[in-house]
């Protein structure tokens, strides 16, 4: 996450925004600030986009005639995410501080050698852990105890649509991306690795709710 900071604040914040004088790029306020902004921003951003790519691209509208699709069921789940990402943005902004401020294992170019190879290593080490762990995490979540509290909204959406894939309650969205930051203070990941594994993440979240279910004949 330093890289889209360092590249907003070399170019937009620190030139345009912040004074030029006395607030270093490093200080922790700037960077609380900063990181509120563009989290939440992007995270907006890159829900619509690949909502709306899954949607018109991939999803299957006949769902749509389903008995249990709900009235207005897209605007509910496109309201219930907006409003819930601002929240699930606030413990995930204090994961990137300690990011950041070099508490993780994130590495770039110039502290390791890089390539195709230690890329697919990575990649699929990635795999392997965050899918374990939000597999007992989801498992969790429909425990008698804890569903009706956290996971029982985003099952509202009986016949998903690409917008449920972020419409669920901020602290079950929050868990359930846990691995994703604790694999880096665990394990040594590129910087670069990071960020395409994070995209990659929300593509799929979005595309397992696009109701498109072909298989290979």
């Amino acid at each position: 996450m330093d890289i889209v900071l360092n590249t907003y604040d070399q170019w937009l914040l620190t030139p345009y925004i912040y004074p030029k004088q006395g607030w270093p790029e490093d200080d922790l306020t700037r960077q609380i600030i900063s990181l509120t902004v563009l989290v939440n921003v992007h995270a907006v951003l890159l829900y619509f986009f690949l909502g709306c790519f899954s949607y018109f691209f991939l999803f299957d509208k006949k769902q749509m005639e389903h008995p249990l699709f709900l009235k207005n069921q897209i605007r509910q789940e496109i309201k219930v995410s907006v409003q819930n990402i601002p929240f699930i943005s606030i413990p995930t902004i204090a994961i990137f501080l300690f990011e950041i401020r070099g508490y993780s294992k994130l590495y770039d170019s110039s502290q390791r050698s890089y390539g195709i190879i230690p890329f697919l290593k990575e990649f699929t080490s990635f795999l392997f852990f965050t899918d374990m762990l939000i597999y007992f995490i989801h498992r969790g979540l429909h425990h008698r105890l804890v569903y009706k509290h956290l996971h029982k909204l985003h099952h509202r959406w009986i016949v998903p649509t690409p917008f449920a894939s972020h419409a669920f309650y901020w602290l079950d969205g929050f868990l359930q991306s846990v691995p994703y930051h604790l694999y880096v203070f665990l394990f040594p990941l590129h910087k670069i690795s990071y960020l395409l594994f994070f995209v990659f993440v929300n593509f799929w979240t979005v595309s397992i709710h696009d109701g498109n279910y072909s298989v290979p004949k």
